[in-house]
């Protein structure tokens, strides 16, 4: 294999191993606040163990690594500055899983040098594993996905994520209020992971987010991109990582069209 295949197989292997724990912890789990709103489980916790565990066994994460480790639970951002970094939320829609409400995801990026390079974004559910390398396109259970052809925004499904800290005069739902009157209907997950998933595989044409961790948009900012969609930052410019904030669109179209409502 490829160093880029390697990397990829690693964070299959890893997204299986978390998602393994997340279908085990349920209904069984206890939940915490870890602020306002913001929920964290055994599952969780479960879920970063095994992921890291593979992870580890794989290419090292000591200090003499040339790999470091962003994870929910483990939020150092300091490991984006190693060579390799490994972007990890192992489990995307914790208020989703704590309500049983089926729209939950394990999510893993590596990135090189600040630049993405492979992820997965995988469904434990619905058994959906989309996945993606930089150059090699987007898969859904090994079958080449892209994003929708869709151009008008009134013919456009979108989908929003809000932070847990909602308020009035949050940006994320100000945009809301400019863009659902002109999109055909706005959908919220809960899980920022799937909406990415989504857009690469065109079931939803476009997302946006705010405020957000660069744990719940790497892989699926990846997806996207090698799926043929465009991919900003959320108000315009170049997709930074360590901000994670971003805006995706089926097509460039789309984007242009979107931009002006969400940039406030």
């Amino acid at each position: 294999m490829t160093d880029i295949e390697g990397l990829l197989a690693t964070c299959e292997r890893a997204a299986a191993a978390g998602a393994r724990e997340l279908l085990d912890w349920r209904g069984r789990f206890s939940a915490e606040e870890k602020s306002a709103r913001d929920l964290v489980t055994d599952a969780d916790l479960a879920s970063q163990k095994a992921i890291r565990g593979v992870i580890d066994a794989q290419f090292g994460l000591g200090a003499s690594s040339d790999h470091g480790f962003l994870g929910e639970e483990d939020p150092d951002p300091t490991q984006l500055n190693r060579r390799y970094c490994w972007v990890v939320d192992p489990l995307d829609g914790t208020t989703n899983y704590v309500h049983d409400f089926p729209c939950f995801a394990v999510s893993i990026a590596v990135a090189n040098e600040g630049k993405l390079v492979a992820g997965v974004v995988l469904d434990p559910i619905r058994s959906e594993c989309f996945r993606a390398a930089d150059g090699l396109g987007s898969q859904l259970n090994g079958c080449d996905i892209t994003s929708s052809k869709t151009t008008e925004l009134r013919k456009s499904l979108v989908a929003v994520s809000f932070p847990p800290s909602l308020t009035a005069d949050s940006p994320d739902l100000q945009a809301f209020l400019q863009v659902a009157p002109q999109c055909q209907a706005v959908r919220r997950t809960g899980s920022a992971a799937l909406n990415l998933a989504y857009v690469a595989c065109g079931r939803l044409d476009a997302h946006w987010a705010h405020f957000i961790h660069p744990w719940d948009s790497a892989a699926g900012v990846l997806l996207v991109r090698e799926a043929g969609g465009v991919v900003s930052a959320s108000r315009g410019g170049e997709f930074c990582l360590e901000r994670a904030d971003y805006a995706v669109s089926s097509t460039p179209e789309l984007h242009e069209a979107l931009m002006p409502l969400i940039s406030l």
